[in-house]
């Protein structure tokens, strides 16, 4: 008999993670029951977890509900985080798999990451702006603030999935990277090529910063006003991973004084206030939440939770989704952000 799975992954459906072969892979292995268009009712919960051996999806998952699911080997986050809604320590002591999904929006990221990032370089916004307003400067002229990616000093804050995504794709600019991630260690980051470093320095020295570090009790704001007035005249930052990092009045501030340019795809309240001052800067911009958000990135999850349940049923570790750490997920898990 095959074990018994709960899909409860609102707002994910199953159509949006799972390509037609993936979704008759995954009914194959597993006896799969699917609730859509909400979160699973409790009484519903309660009704599958004696029999369930997989739960895919954000259910709620406290002590006194995991001593009920006797059979559960595998809980599968479908968004990026580890949710605090999961008694962790119960999981690591009963050998209970916690993973997610999150390592999958990595690719389509970075591309964006990049994409934002030679914009803001060229300048490519506001010459567009100039054109269709019949003000545009022609040649020389047009890139006094312009200056080339290939070559440059870039700076990442984060060396995770989304950090390593990026890394590839700018190989062929032969950027000097520096990183700063307290969570690695400098040999280590050194394996990649990168110059470990200060936030100050990194900062100090980059031409473009790459915010790609996800929100721990750490380090919530800590590119307030002191750490972005380190950053020269014109350099750009591209915050494409958690708005919570950056203490965002400060920010705002800085791009009215025409001190740096960004490129903003996370805000910290979604939908975003529709009269806050950043929305009338020309050397910003705003895209609403939509780095990651492609089919492509969600077929790339369920292709993952695929892969790594057939491994785990056949008694082998997971290997393409991230797994939850007794070390980290309790830092990670304190900054809960939706999706």
């Amino acid at each position: 008999m095959k074990p018994k799975a709960l899909f409860d992954g609102h707002p994910r459906t199953v159509e949006m993670l799972f390509s037609a072969s993936d979704l008759e892979r995954l009914k194959s292995l597993l006896n799969l029951t699917v609730w859509t268009g909400s979160p699973m009712p409790a009484d519903q919960v309660e009704q599958h977890l004696p029999d369930v051996s997989v739960i895919i999806g954000q259910t709620a998952l406290p002590r006194e509900r995991l001593e009920r699911a006797r059979r559960l080997k595998t809980i599968v986050n479908v968004e990026g985080n580890f949710p605090p809604n999961i008694d962790y320590e119960y999981c690591f002591v009963h050998g209970i798999h916690v993973l997610n999904g999150g390592v999958a929006f990595g690719p389509a990221v970075a591309e964006m990451a990049l994409g934002l990032a030679l914009a803001l370089a060229r300048g490519i916004p506001e010459g567009d702006r100039l054109f269709r307003e019949g003000k545009e400067v022609y040649g020389r002229l047009s890139n006094q603030t312009s200056f080339l990616l290939s070559g440059a000093e870039v700076g990442f804050i984060g060396f995770g999935n989304l950090g390593r995504a990026l890394r590839k794709l700018l190989e062929p600019f032969r950027c000097r990277i520096r990183v700063y991630d307290p969570w690695l260690s400098a040999r280590w980051l050194a394996e990649f090529g990168m110059t470990p470093s200060s936030l100050e320095e990194l900062l100090a020295s980059s031409q473009i910063v790459f915010v790609l570090a996800g929100v721990t009790i750490d380090n919530r704001a800590m590119l307030d006003k002191g750490k972005l007035d380190l950053m020269p005249k014109g350099a750009c930052l591209v915050l494409v991973s958690r708005a919570a990092l950056v203490d965002f009045d400060a920010l705002t501030e800085k791009l009215a004084a025409g001190d740096i340019r960004a490129a903003v795809d996370v805000f910290p309240e979604e939908p975003f206030a529709k009269k806050h001052p950043i929305r009338r800067l020309d050397n910003v911009i705003l895209s609403a939440h939509r780095a990651g958000g492609l089919t492509a990135a969600y077929h790339l999850m369920g292709e993952m939770v695929v892969d790594d349940l057939d491994l785990i049923f056949r008694g082998l570790p997971p290997v393409r989704l991230q797994r939850a750490e007794r070390e980290t997920v309790a830092k990670m898990r304190s900054a809960q952000i939706p999706h």
